[in-house]
């Protein structure tokens, strides 16, 4: 089964984009690109928003967003429940965060890469696979467990109309 990837992008990273978009489908993956459309300003969460969705629901095996510097992006996408995004701009961290971290969301900034260097941090990122070792398997039940405390701590307040 092919890895589908879901991809968006602010109007900053809209032009990275689609030449990620095009180097995804030259090396076999299969892409849903959630926008934007041109380089018209538009607001990185609401991008961040539809990756980290289509993430939660498991409809994409992984994600990437692009914004100018990839700092706004994965911010916005660390604030859903499951996303792992990080800002990757070398191969090195790319790879590790996915064997390591078992990283699911890519942020690129493109005022930061080239097209060139971005392909080849896809490249690393897309071809890394979670190494399972112990180690790394409790470090990610810890962020899991800080997670739900969290957002039980925000159902609890809301169910007391303390939300704000």
């Amino acid at each position: 089964m092919r890895m589908l990837i879901a991809i968006a992008a602010d109007h900053a990273g809209f032009r990275l984009k689609a030449v990620i978009v095009e180097f995804l489908k030259e090396l076999g993956y299969e892409t849903v690109d959630l926008g934007t459309q041109s380089e018209e300003p538009v607001d990185y969460p609401d991008y961040a928003r539809a990756v980290a969705e289509v993430m939660m629901s498991r409809k994409a095996d992984r994600g990437i967003l692009i914004c100018g510097s990839g700092v706004g992006a994965c911010a916005a996408a660390n604030k859903f429940p499951g996303v792992r995004a990080a800002i990757c701009h070398d191969t090195y961290s790319a790879h590790q965060g996915v064997e390591h971290d078992d990283l699911n969301v890519l942020c690129l900034g493109a005022r930061v890469l080239g097209a060139e260097l971005a392909k080849e941090i896809v490249r690393a990122w897309l071809s890394a696979v979670f190494s399972g070792a112990e180690r790394h398997r409790r470090r990610l039940a810890k962020i899991d467990q800080i997670e739900k405390e969290w957002m039980k701590e925000k159902r609890e307040k809301r169910k007391e109309g303390k939300d704000e």
